[in-house]
């Protein structure tokens, strides 16, 4: 009961500070940038949004395939199409709960693959961190190729965080860092005082199933093309941003640099909310100024952008949700009759 509470406050929060946050970006919009928002909108070119999307679907199809390349070290093939299948319902759940998704991700794919949990569980940890060390080479780059722009955008933020109109919010700095302390420090005293107790020994054994699963790294056989399908799906990323810039006249003439912005701080705010909604409109709409565009067309943007994301996760996810377990009844099918 506490853990569907838990899973229920979670998700409600998360849905309501993404729902804020898009409340608060168009409150801060001038009526002139209103104006110019609902035209934008009105005027965007939805059909070319399937590019992002198709682009965006082969970006989940290549992660499925660098999926595979972590488990077969482990001692296991799952199939392609369960893999690409459990990869986009991996996508689809992160959508309705928060986090759920690297759960079901891997649920779905040992119960169909026959592969233990936990060790896929390991494999999660390896691509979030090799996912994470990606994300910081894009960052690098972005600063590196337009260091003026970000240095004046980011300066702006810290500002905004760290300042008010009485000055430095030393306080608030304080209570975060003192609440991040307490908290490291409980967990600490918890973990100590009960290294016998059961719970903790079920933890150790699926801490000791993650490291196999984040071990399996050094044993890859292909690294090269892991490397390779890990260069591709963030190039891909990138890639899908160019496309988006197809959608509206007010962006189209934006290069690869905006390109490599909207990648950098859009994956921060897809991980701030729920799926994204709110923080990732917000995050658009304070950056795409520094190249020239009104809040409204950025605003605008942001949610094309936003939608293409989202829509081919939750088109593919509902497809995903139909199918897999009809191929799979008709694998085992095939399997019991020989």
């Amino acid at each position: 009961m506490r853990k569907k509470i838990f899973n229920a406050f979670q998700y409600v929060f998360f849905l309501g500070l993404g729902l804020f946050l898009l409340w608060l970006s168009a409150q801060n919009l001038s009526e002139e940038n209103k104006e110019i928002l609902k035209l934008s909108l009105q005027n965007a070119e939805y059909w070319a949004v399937t590019l992002p999307m198709l682009i965006l679907l082969l970006s989940h199809y290549i992660r499925a395939l660098r999926w595979k390349v972590l488990i077969k070290p482990l001692g296991y093939s799952p199939g392609t199409l369960n893999t690409f299948f459990a990869t986009m319902l991996g996508y689809f759940f992160n959508l309705l709960v928060p986090r759920l998704g690297e759960i079901m991700k891997c649920t779905i794919l040992a119960k169909h693959e026959k592969i233990p949990a936990d060790k896929l569980i390991g494999t999660m940890v390896t691509e979030r961190v090799c996912d994470f060390i990606c994300l910081l080479i894009v960052f690098i780059i972005t600063i590196f190729i337009q260091f003026d722009r970000i240095h004046n955008y980011a300066s702006g933020w810290i500002q905004s965080i760290l300042y008010d109109d009485n000055g430095f919010k030393t306080i608030k700095l304080f209570i975060i860092l003192g609440i991040l302390l307490v908290t490291f420090i409980i967990l600490r005293w918890v973990f100590v005082k009960y290294t016998s107790s059961k719970w903790v020994i079920k933890i150790l054994k699926l801490l000791k199933g993650v490291w196999t699963g984040i071990s399996s790294i050094r044993y890859l056989k292909n690294k090269w093309i892991f490397l390779g399908q890990t260069a591709a799906i963030w190039s891909l990323y990138i890639l899908s941003a160019r496309a988006g810039f197809l959608t509206m006249d007010a962006v189209k003439h934006l290069g690869f640099d905006a390109c490599f912005s909207i990648i950098s701080f859009g994956s921060l705010a897809m991980m701030a909310t729920q799926g994204g909604i709110g923080a990732y409109q917000l995050i658009i709409q304070k950056l795409l100024p520094i190249y020239g565009i009104a809040e409204g067309p950025s605003l605008a943007f942001g949610w094309i952008l936003w939608i293409a994301q989202t829509g081919i996760v939750i088109l593919i996810g509902i497809i995903c949700l139909i199918f897999l377990p009809l191929i799979n009844r008709n694998k085992h099918e095939i399997s019991s009759t020989h």
